[in-house]
C-alpha cells in the first residue's frame, strides 16, 4: 500500500455510474451500461478474479438475458447442461438408498433453452470481462471504496445530470510514491459488494429475515464412483441426511452435503466453527448418504466451504434513487436452488437499462423508483420459495419410522411445481408505469410483465428463421412489434396503412419522445410481423415507417425445411386483426394494443418518458 499524500495530491475523477464489485450482478451492470454508450467504471477490493467454486448454476431465463446481450454462445459452449435429474431415498431395503425416480431437469415449457446449466462463477465472470476488454472497460483491482457520501441538496438530487455522490476510494496496490487514494464523484453509484456490502452498510438499510438452523458443506471434486448418476443433478434423501450432486465442467462435480452440529459447530460458543470441518470431512460424510455407492475424490479437493442457510432481503433497494444495491447485497438465499447468480445478474439487468434512459435524458428519473418495485417483490418471492425448498431438502425423509418426514411425491412436487420459477422464465413484474395490462386478452398467450416468450419466424426479405429473442436483444431500446394480421387481405392492408399514418403523426409516441434531430430508431425498434406466406409476400408490400430497414419485416410461417416456425400467432393468442405489442429493452413485455388504440400506447409512455429533450 503507498504511503499517505497530502489532500492536494489526491486524485479527483467524474463518472455517470460507479459499480462497486465486479461479481456477476456487478460485470452484468458495467458491461450492460457501457454498451449502452454510458461512462461507467467498475471496481472490486479482490486482487484477482475468482479461480475455483462459488456460484455454479446458471438458469434457462439467464441464458435468454447474456444472448440477449451476445454473450450465449461462449456460454453454451463452454458450460454444461443438465438435462436429467434423479432423485433417491432411503431404500426399501433399511440400508442406504435407491434411486426413486427420473425426470426432466427443468419443468418451464417455455423455456427457450430446456435445461439448466453449470459454470463456476470465476469462468462466468471471464466471460464478461474478457467482452469488456474489447470494448475497452477493464475492473479497478484492488480497489475498494473507503467512505460514501450523498449530497442533501433536493435540487441536486433531482438534476439526472448532477453528481451528488462522493467517493472515496483506496488502492490497496499503490505504487511507492503514487496516492493510494482518488474521490470519484458519480451521477449514481450501484452497490453489487456482496452479503456484507459496505454500500449498504455505509447507509444504514437493514436486512430483514433470518437465518435457519441448516448448515451445509459444499465441494467441488472429480469423483472416484460407480454412482450412476453423477453425470445428472441429483436429490438424494438417507438416513444419514440430504446431499445434492451437480455436475460441473470436465469430469467435476459439485456436492452439497447437510451437517450435523456435532460435525461444524463450536460446543462453546454455540457458532459454526470452519476449523472443525475440512474438504476430507465433507467426502466422509458424503460417503455416508451415498451408500451402498462408493465415492472419493481422485486427487486434490479443488474447492470447498460450509455455510448456514440464511434468508434476508434488504428493507429497501436504493437511497434517493442516486444509490442502488444489487445481488447478494440485498438478498441471500440457500444456494442448491441454483437462483444466486442468476438472481443478482437478473437484477442488475433489470437496473442498467433503466439507468441509461434516465442518463441520456429520455426518461423521467421516476422510472428508477420500478427497480426496487419489481426486484425487491421477486427477492420476497424467491424468499418464500426457498424456505419452501430448504425445508424439504434438509427435512428428514418420510420412512416406516418416520411417516411425519418428507416423501418423494411431496418433493418432486415441489420440485415440478416451482420449475416455471426457478428457471426464471414465469417471473411476473406487477402492473406499474412500465406494466399496463389493459389488453391482455388480445394477446392471451403473451403474459404482461413476462419476457417475451421465444418463437421461431421467417424473415419475409430472404427467408432466414429467426428466433424473436434475437431480434428483439438488450440495446436499450424499446421494441414496438406490429403483428400485421395477413397484409394480403385488402381490408387488412388498409388497416395497416392506417396504422402506419396514425404513428406518423406528431403526437405519435413514436414521433414525441424521439430526440431532436434523431430518427425514432434511435428510441424505438420497429418490427412487423405478418401473417402471410414467405413465398407469397414482398417486405416493400410494409409501410415504410413499419420497416424502417429490409431486415425488419419477417413472417409467421415455417421455414424451408418444414421444422421452424409457424406457431407465434397462435403461442401468443393473437387475432389475425392484428395488434401491437411493446417490449421493454430488458425483454420484458410492457404492453399491447390494438390498432385502433394506439393512443394507450401513447399515454403508457407518457407515463415515464421525457418529451423534447
Amino acid at each position: 500500500m503507498g504511503f499517505s499524500v497530502p489532500v492536494s495530491a489526491v486524485k479527483d475523477s467524474e463518472v455517470d455510474v460507479l459499480v462497486v464489485g465486479a461479481g456477476p450482478a456487478g460485470l452484468m451492470a458495467a458491461q450492460g451500461l457501457h454498451r449502452a454508450g454510458v461512462k461507467v467504471r467498475v471496481v472490486d477490493k479482490r486482487p484477482q478474479a475468482v479461480k475455483a467454486g462459488h456460484g455454479d448454476g446458471i438458469q434457462p431465463r439467464t441464458v435468454e438475458v447474456l444472448q440477449s446481450y451476445g454473450l450465449g454462445e461462449r456460454l453454451l459452449r463452454e458450460g454444461v447442461q443438465v438435462h436429467m435429474a434423479a432423485f433417491y431415498n432411503p431404500s426399501a431395503k433399511g440400508v442406504g438408498i435407491e434411486r426413486s425416480a427420473k425426470s426432466r431437469d427443468v419443468t418451464a415449457p417455455t423455456a427457450r433453452y430446456p435445461f439448466e446449466m453449470t459454470l463456476h462463477q470465476g469462468a462466468l465472470e471471464e466471460l464478461f470481462t474478457d467482452a469488456m476488454r474489447d470494448m475497452g472497460l477493464a475492473v479497478d483491482r484492488p480497489t475498494l471504496p473507503v467512505a460514501i457520501e450523498l449530497s442533501q441538496d433536493e435540487a441536486e438530487l433531482k438534476d439526472p445530470q448532477s453528481y451528488p455522490i462522493k467517493v472515496t476510494l483506496q488502492n490497496l496496490d499503490a505504487a511507492e510514491g503514487v496516492s493510494d487514494t482518488e474521490v470519484v464523484r458519480a451521477k449514481y453509484l450501484i452497490g453489487c459488494d456482496g452479503a456484507h456490502s459496505f454500500v449498504r452498510r455505509n447507509f444504514g438499510i437493514e436486512m430483514e429475515g433470518e437465518q435457519t438452523e441448516y448448515v451445509w458443506g459444499v465441494v467441488d471434486i472429480i469423483p472416484d464412483t460407480d454412482f450412476p448418476d453423477i453425470r445428472n443433478r441429483c436429490a438424494i434423501h438417507s438416513h444419514n441426511g440430504s446431499c445434492m450432486n451437480i455436475p460441473r465442467e470436465g469430469d467435476v462435480i459439485r456436492l452439497y452435503i447437510q451437517l450435523t452440529d456435532a460435525d461444524v459447530r463450536n460446543e462453546v460458543t454455540g457458532r459454526v466453527d470452519m476449523t472443525k470441518c475440512s474438504a476430507e470431512k465433507l467426502i466422509e460424510v458424503a460417503q455416508k448418504s451415498f451408500y451402498p455407492y462408493k465415492i472419493a475424490s481422485k486427487g486434490p479437493v479443488e474447492w470447498w466451504t460450509i455455510y448456514i442457510i440464511g434468508q434476508r432481503v434488504a428493507a429497501k433497494y436504493s437511497v434517493h434513487d442516486r444509490v442502488f444495491i444489487a445481488g447478494d447485497a440485498c438478498h441471500t438465499h440457500s444456494p442448491k436452488a441454483g437462483q444466486g447468480m442468476n438472481a443478482s445478474m437478473n437484477d442488475t439487468h433489470n437496473l442498467l437499462w433503466k439507468m441509461t434512459h434516465v442518463l441520456r435524458g429520455w426518461a423521467d428519473p421516476s422510472l428508477l423508483k420500478t427497480y426496487e418495485f419489481e426486484r425487491r417483490k421477486y427477492a420476497q418471492d424467491l424468499i418464500d420459495f426457498d424456505k419452501r425448498f430448504a425445508s424439504l431438502f434438509s427435512g428428514k425423509p418420510q420412512t416406516e419410522d418416520n411417516e411425519d418426514g418428507v416423501s418423494h411425491e411431496e418433493f418432486l412436487a415441489a420440485w415440478q411445481q416451482f420449475g416455471n420459477f426457478t428457471t426464471g422464465v414465469g417471473v411476473h413484474y406487477a402492473p406499474s408505469a412500465i406494466v399496463n395490462p389493459i389488453h391482455q386478452s388480445l394477446a392471451s398467450g403473451l403474459p404482461i410483465g413476462q419476457r417475451l416468450i421465444p418463437q421461431m419466424l421467417v424473415r419475409l426479405a430472404d427467408a432466414r428463421p429467426y428466433e424473436i429473442q434475437d431480434i428483439a436483444p438488450a440495446d436499450s431500446r424499446f421494441k414496438v412489434i406490429i403483428f400485421a394480421g395477413d397484409i394480403q387481405d385488402k381490408a387488412q392492408y388498409n388497416k395497416v396503412h392506417a396504422l402506419a399514418e396514425t404513428m406518423t403523426q406528431p403526437g405519435s409516441f413514436l414521433r414525441k419522445y424521439t430526440p431532436k434531430g434523431s430518427d425514432y430508431t434511435a428510441v424505438f425498434d420497429v418490427i412487423t410481423i405478418a401473417a402471410s406466406k414467405k413465398d407469397e409476400l414482398d417486405y416493400t408490400d410494409v409501410p415504410e415507417l413499419l420497416r424502417p430497414h429490409w431486415s425488419k419485416v419477417y413472417v409467421d410461417d415455417v421455414d424451408f425445411t418444414g421444422k421452424m416456425g409457424g406457431n407465434a400467432y397462435a403461442t401468443y393468442g393473437v387475432d389475425r386483426s392484428g395488434v401491437v405489442v411493446v417490449v421493454r429493452p430488458d425483454q420484458y413485455v410492457g404492453m399491447v394494443a390494438p390498432f385502433d388504440k394506439i393512443a394507450d400506447i401513447d399515454q403508457y409512455f407518457s407515463t415515464f418518458m421525457s418529451q423534447g429533450f
